[in-house]
């Protein structure tokens, strides 16, 4: 497996996921606000050991297999200071996910760290299509989504830690990314 380099944006830091950063994702993942539209496989209430059993035995095992790439996401005037966490999966349907702290939501910050990211799974990683799922209610996460040139399409019901929602399908091709970016 190559190492998995660490990005840059106007106003973040995206490192690669370390053990060394359980404690900062137990002190900022675990709250309302970040989880309620999350899948259900998240556990909730959050254990006192969630964030260290997720890195050791999920994330970074599916780093070292090449199937997932994960970053931490960090101010770059605060490089010290994880305030969330950004994802690329090898999955069908499920491509990206993301999380930020309430603090540092609604300034833009996940709309830049997913420029980036979408980057590297097309670029990098050379990939043709992505997919990414979320709970219909999330307005923030469609924004996103919107924003970055992607389209709904399709819905069904999900399973999120606040319960049952409409899952929605979004999804852009490397062809309408390179368009928007306007590499074609």
């Amino acid at each position: 497996m190559q190492a998995l380099p660490t990005l840059h944006t106007p106003r973040l830091l995206l490192q690669p996921l370390s053990l060394a950063d359980a404690d900062a994702i137990q002190q900022r993942f675990p709250h309302w606000e970040v989880v309620r539209y999350l899948n259900d496989v998240v556990p909730w209430p959050y254990p006192e050991d969630g964030a260290l059993s997720y890195l050791r035995d999920v994330a970074l095992p599916a780093m070292a297999r090449g199937e997932e790439w994960h970053w931490t996401l960090r101010l770059r005037d605060r490089p010290d200071e994880v305030i969330g966490s950004i994802s690329l999966m090898d999955q069908v349907d499920n491509n990206r996910g993301f999380w930020l702290s309430p603090p540092w939501q609604g300034q833009g910050l996940m709309s830049e760290a997913c420029e980036v990211i979408d980057a590297y799974w097309f670029e990098t990683l050379g990939r043709a299509l992505m997919r990414v799922p979320k709970a219909a209610p999330n307005e923030g996460s469609r924004r996103i989504s919107e924003r970055g040139a992607m389209r709904l399409i399709s819905s069904k019901e999900g399973s999120f830690v606040s319960g049952q929602f409409t899952c929605d399908l979004w999804e852009i091709t490397r062809e309408q990314w390179l368009k928007r970016r306007g590499s074609l």
